[in-house]
């Protein structure tokens, strides 16, 4: 038997889902007036609430495809995801756009905010970085095709931020290996990020970190390969000396090639 307390509760229960059913938003979205429908998602999307405006575009679109209101709607629909913070939806939407309409007066927008919702997706540099590299490929592609564009600025700071994101990231293996005494791998990573990222402020620490990887490297071999490492160590400091000659570590290197330099001689 239920009680006084009880049948209170369940009459406020179900007076609130009849509430809810009768809201404003639930007599637009249960209408069939996709031009009312198309208003009051615009009043939505203009008032910032993304999840309702997402959702009623998302019902009227197959209906308008075709029309003149579509592009604009499409356009609209895809923001909504971006402000709503679901990057790769965003970035799926802004490519179909610039997909279905190559020709808008848009398109330039569409392309540089799906190149800047990839970076957006991207996560921490101490993950996989497939994202930030789709983001540097959107990024640059942006930017070879629209070089004298207003976003050419800010594409371009998004950019230099993707690539400092996956030079740490590959900065962070070559240490891991340093860290674990994997020297040769060290030396390897290290000489590839130093390659591949040659105007970093951290490029001289690591070509260093190639000197001294090296170093332990040669240190650690049979006797029978130490002559040929301890040289390598040599030529590594050579590099660090000529490619970066007003580096700060230029005399810590030095100590490393003075230790490879004093082994070679007692060979």
């Amino acid at each position: 038997m239920h009680t006084p307390a009880r049948r209170l509760s369940l009459l406020s229960l179900v007076l609130l889902l009849f509430i809810t059913a009768c809201s404003p938003y639930e007599k637009v979205l249960k209408s069939n007036d996709v031009n009312f429908k198309l208003t009051k998602a615009n009043e939505y999307y203009d008032q910032k609430k993304w999840t309702r405006a997402n959702e009623l575009y998302r019902s009227i679109a197959p209906v308008l495809k075709g029309t003149r209101n579509y592009e604009p709607l499409y356009l609209r629909y895809a923001y909504t995801f971006y402000y709503m913070k679901q990057y790769m939806e965003s970035a799926y939407h802004f490519k179909n756009f610039t997909d279905f309409f190559p020709a808008s007066k848009d398109a330039e927008e569409a392309e540089f905010m799906h190149a800047v919702s990839l970076y957006k997706d991207s996560p921490k540099a101490s993950l996989e970085q497939a994202t930030t590299i789709k983001a540097i490929g959107a990024l640059q592609t942006f930017l070879n095709m629209h070089p004298s564009s207003a976003r050419a600025a800010e594409a371009t700071q998004y950019l230099q931020a993707a690539r400092e994101k996956l030079e740490k990231k590959e900065a962070g293996v070559a240490r891991l290996y340093y860290n674990l005494r994997q020297y040769k791998a060290a030396a390897f990573y290290f000489r590839q990020v130093q390659e591949e990222y040659p105007l970093s402020a951290n490029a001289d620490y690591y070509q260093f970190m190639v000197v001294k990887s090296l170093y332990f490297y040669a240190q650690a071999s049979v006797e029978s390969k130490q002559a040929e490492r301890y040289a390598d160590v040599s030529a590594a400091y050579n590099d660090l000396k000529d490619i970066f000659p007003k580096s700060a570590l230029i005399g810590e290197a030095a100590h490393y090639a003075t230790l490879a330099q004093n082994q070679l001689q007692n060979k």
